[in-house]
């Protein structure tokens, strides 16, 4: 039975708990973890794995007053409990309820918004750098990282920020689950992190720096001894070069060395020794050993049995990750220039069955977005055609590389955008709202947009076959179930197709031209208004002729797209029906100007009116159309 955890309402009340009380804490908030996740869904591994370092953190620093930032933020569920969430996390990633990642509007204690990677460093350099300006020289700036996110250059650009005289009150805390480089830990490399950390290893150091200073060749010999003696014992002294005192490895799960290891850092950062740079190993799942044996299928299960573990879902309909990564293997066999590429989302993107089947055209090129497209960039000069798989909102992060390497050079690039449009629990962080007008703007890219699984298989094929940079946006999750062809057959390029024509004589005439993944609700709405409905396909090469035509044979047109409406697909309309000269009363459907939050997809598109009777009931108030008499 759970007692101490409940008491735990803020840190200030886990820092007067005794040392001992520690070790049962950790027991609770894991098997807190454990219950809680598998009722709501969310991330499970990657939490059951940072219980004791979480603890360690928030009983050693002076929290929020210190800042803690979680890197991407998937392992931030100890933290949220343990600052007060506790009584929240039945709400986890729902409508109304928290966020699965860190949110400064959320809590005190969530000192930086994340949940795109890599970028820990560079904001707690930059909170480091603010208390140096602002003469706050009690507060420390801890920023927690992983192993996979320290493959990101953003990464180390921050730290190569820091350099070697940095005197900042940085800690950056490696949270080491999957590198092999590790070396087993235990009582040896646990003495040495406490002897790293220590002031008496400190102040010899000065000293002898001091002393040898007199004589730079004996001071750059001992240097070199120094770094291979700790290569002895250590993986690297590459965060030694960055201006950063490297502790470690230690164990993440052991709190009788975390913690002792961890005020000697913090005593050492308040002694003005500048940057410092501690890792822990853990372990994925730690304590769940369903988990442990399988961390990718517990990464971001939902709701399961924990006594059970995780059942195989019964067949239902493809999702459209599926039916990429069916494509690619089909594209690969028929053309062997075809190479994938993916930013460490193997799975999220369908391309397990593509690496095991082409082993030598897949490349995972890590937590590494900008490589990635440079990359295929690379490979496309060499006359290969690369296939990046990549989420929409993580693209962004590759913006000028898509252009300067990717557009500018009208290189055969294609963009398999998976998580376009709304995406449910994760959230603002991972909603592609932004895809269609940060492409549609860039010469030579094109945009494709899939109406059903059938349509997004054949545009792929499509956009590969382009002989330049194509993007083919498709949602999150499966369709409206269309049939889907195991051929690799194209659609005419740049053209769109009539799917519903409004009845003869009827009233005020309505034309819905629709991008995507709204075409479903828009057909039920239609037919409750008795309108024309097209299917667009193309966002660019728009089909212009079949806009216009539709604008000069009907009332009102209607854009709708699941993406920003700002600059988006139905801008693209409207400015082509500008530029013929046409007047014609219109109105854009999609995301407006806001971040959409986290919650259940068909309720979220319900609230925006995106739904077919939101669409339906959006055209009537704006064209003051009456309600059509039930039969």
């Amino acid at each position: 039975m759970s007692d101490i955890l409940p008491t735990i309402d803020d840190p200030s009340i886990l820092r007067r708990l005794a040392r001992e009380q520690l070790h049962t804490l950790a027991d609770e908030l894991r098997q807190f973890v454990l219950d809680s996740v598998s009722q709501t869904g969310g991330h499970l591994s990657s939490n059951l794995g940072t219980v004791e370092l979480t603890i360690a953190l928030h009983y050693v620093f002076d929290t929020p007053h210190d800042r803690l930032i979680w890197d991407v933020g998937h392992q931030s569920y100890p933290h949220k409990i343990l600052t007060g969430r506790r009584a929240q996390m039945s709400s986890l990633r729902q409508l109304g309820g928290i966020s699965g990642f860190p949110r400064r509007e959320e809590s005190q204690y969530d000192a930086f918004g994340t949940a795109h990677s890599s970028t820990s460093i560079s904001a707690g350099l930059g909170m480091a750098a603010a208390s140096a300006i602002t003469g706050d020289l009690r507060r420390q700036v801890v920023a927690v990282i992983g192993d996979g996110a320290m493959t990101a250059g953003m990464a180390f650009e921050a730290m190569n920020n820091v350099g070697p005289d940095s005197e900042l009150p940085l800690i950056v805390v490696l949270n080491d689950n999957d590198m092999s480089i590790s070396p087993p830990v235990g009582a040896l490399n646990r003495y040495l992190a406490r002897l790293m950390s220590g002031q008496f290893y400190a102040h010899t150091k000065k000293g002898i720096a001091k002393a040898l200073s007199i004589a730079p060749p004996l001071y750059e010999f001992a240097r070199r001894l120094e770094e291979h003696a700790k290569g002895m014992v250590v993986p690297a002294t590459i965060f030694e070069e960055f201006g950063f005192n490297y502790i470690g490895p230690i164990d993440g799960h052991d709190l009788d060395s975390l913690i002792p290891t961890l005020q000697n850092i913090r005593a050492r950062v308040r002694e003005g020794d500048g940057p410092q740079f501690l890792h822990v190993v853990t372990k994925k799942g730690q304590g769940y050993k369903l988990a442990e044996a399988d961390p990718v299928l517990y990464h971001g299960p939902g709701k399961f049995n924990p006594s059970e573990g995780i059942r195989p879902a019964k067949a239902s309909k493809q999702t459209y990750t599926q039916i990429f990564g069916q494509w690619l293997c089909d594209m690969a066999a028929a053309d062997e220039r075809l190479v994938g590429i993916t930013p460490a989302m193997r799975e999220g993107s369908g391309m397990v069955e593509f690496e095991q089947r082409f082993p030598k055209r897949y490349f995972d090129v890590g937590i590494a977005e900008q490589h990635a497209v440079t990359f295929a960039a690379g490979l496309a000069c060499e006359g290969l055609k690369p296939v990046v798989a990549i989420y929409s909102t993580f693209l962004q992060r590759a913006y000028d590389q898509l252009i300067h390497d990717v557009a500018l050079q009208n290189l055969p690039v294609t963009f398999a955008l998976d998580r376009a449009g709304i995406v449910g629990a994760d959230g603002p962080t991972h909603c592609g709202a932004f895809d269609i007008p940060y492409l549609r703007c860039v010469p030579n890219v094109a945009v494709l947009t899939p109406a059903d699984e059938a349509e997004c298989r054949a545009l792929l094929s499509t956009a590969f076959l382009h002989n330049g940079p194509a993007a083919v946006r498709y949602p999150r999750g499966s369709g409206p179930g269309a049939q889907v062809a195991s051929s690799l057959q194209t659609l005419p390029w740049g053209k769109g197709e009539l799917r519903r024509r409004t009845a003869a004589g009827a009233g005020r005439r309505i034309a819905l031209l629709v991008f995507g993944s709204l075409l479903a609700p828009a057909l039920a709405a239609a037919d409750d208004l008795d309108a024309t409905v097209a299917n667009m396909r193309f966002v660019k090469p728009l089909d212009v002729d079949l806009v216009l035509d539709l604008a000069r044979s009907h009332d009102a047109v209607v854009t709708l797209e699941e993406g920003a409406i700002m600059g988006g697909a139905g801008s693209a309309c409207l400015e082509a029906i500008a530029q013929a000269g046409l007047a014609v009363a219109t109105l854009q459907l999609g995301l407006p100007d806001i971040f959409v939050e986290h919650g259940d997809p068909a309720k979220l598109l319900s609230q925006l009116g995106l739904d077919s009777s939101g669409i339906a009931r959006s055209i009537r108030e704006r064209f003051v159309l009456p309600l059509r008499a039930v039969a």
